[in-house]
C-alpha cells in the first residue's frame, strides 16, 4: 500500500538536545491521522520535517510519494499547512493577506479569497486589518490561507489553539467535512480533540512514539493509565471532560 505522508526512522537534533527520535508513521489517502502529546514531545518538529521546514537529523520523509527535503521539492501546491501561530501581515486586511497567498499559489479562481472567507465565517472580518484580530479569528485566517489552493492534503499543528468552545466545535465539524476528500494530518495535546475527529493516531512523548494504532485503543482505561508518567490530565469545558497532556 502507498501512502500519502510517511515518514521512516525520522529524528531531529538540536545541539545535543534529541527533539524527534526514530518517528515512523504512516497515513493513508482519505484518513484523518492525530499525532498527540504535551508540549515539547516532538509534534511540532514533526510536522515541519514533514513540510521541509527541518532538515532531519537522520531518517526519511515522503508527501505524496515525493521525498522532502533538501533533495526534494515536495508536492507543495496540493499541500495545504497550518503550524503554530499563524502568521499574516498586520497592516493588511483578512481579505488582502488572502489575495496575496492566492497570488503566491497561483490560484487562477480570483473569488478564491471571498469563498475561504465565507466557508470559514469570517466575512464580518474580511476588512478588518489582521493585525488587530483576535487569537481566534487569527486561527481561522490561518486555516483559510491553508485551503485557500484547494489542497489534496491538510497539515495542522493545534487548529483549535485559542479558539473558544463554539469555534472548537465549527473547526471539528469544518475537519470531518474536509476529511471526506482530504487527507488530513492534525496535532494536539487534548486527547478528545483527536478522538472527534481522526480513526488513527500515534501518542508522542521525550520524542519517542509510545502508542500506534486506533484511537479508540489509545482511550482505553490499561492504556490511558500506562501514559500518567507523561503528565496526563483532565479538565472540564463546558460540562465535557477533556484528557489532556499538561
Amino acid at each position: 500500500m502507498s501512502f500519502v505522508i510517511e515518514t521512516s526512522g525520522l529524528s531531529k537534533s538540536f545541539g545535543p538536545v534529541r527533539a524527534v527520535d526514530s518517528i515512523s508513521l504512516s497515513v493513508r489517502q482519505g484518513e484523518i491521522y492525530g499525532v498527540v502529546g504535551l508540549n515539547g514531545a516532538g509534534k511540532t518538529t514533526t510536522i515541519r520535517a514533514l513540510l521541509g521546514m527541518v532538515r532531519p537529523s537522520s531518517g526519511s520523509v515522503k508527501v505524496m510519494g515525493q521525498p522532502v527535503g533538501p533533495n526534494g521539492r515536495g508536492p507543495w501546491q496540493r499541500v495545504g499547512y497550518i503550524v503554530e501561530t499563524p502568521a499574516a501581515y498586520p497592516e493588511l486586511t483578512v481579505t488582502e493577506n488572502l489575495e496575496i497567498a492566492r497570488r503566491l499559489h497561483r490560484v487562477p479562481d480570483r473569488n478564491a479569497a471571498s469563498r475561504v472567507i465565507e466557508h470559514l465565517g469570517i466575512a464580518p472580518y474580511a476588512g478588518r486589518k489582521a493585525g488587530t484580530l483576535s487569537t481566534g479569528n487569527l486561527q481561522r485566517l490561518g486555516l483559510a490561507r491553508a485551503l485557500l489552493h484547494e489542497p489534496d492534503v491538510l497539515i495542522m499543528d493545534e487548529p483549535t489553539s485559542g479558539l473558544d468552545p463554539n469555534q472548537i466545535r465549527e473547526v471539528r465539524d469544518l475537519i470531518r467535512e474536509l476529511g471526506r476528500t482530504k487527507t488530513i494530518l492534525l496535532s494536539t495535546h487534548i486527547l478528545q480533540e483527536v478522538e472527534a475527529v481522526a480513526s488513527r493516531a500515534i501518542l508522542i512523548s521525550g520524542g519517542r512514539i509510545v502508542f500506534d494504532g486506533g484511537i479508540d485503543r489509545a482511550l482505553t482505561g490499561p492504556m490511558l493509565s500506562g501514559l500518567f508518567e507523561y503528565r496526563l490530565e483532565t479538565f472540564e469545558q463546558n460540562g465535557r471532560r477533556f484528557v489532556s497532556f499538561g
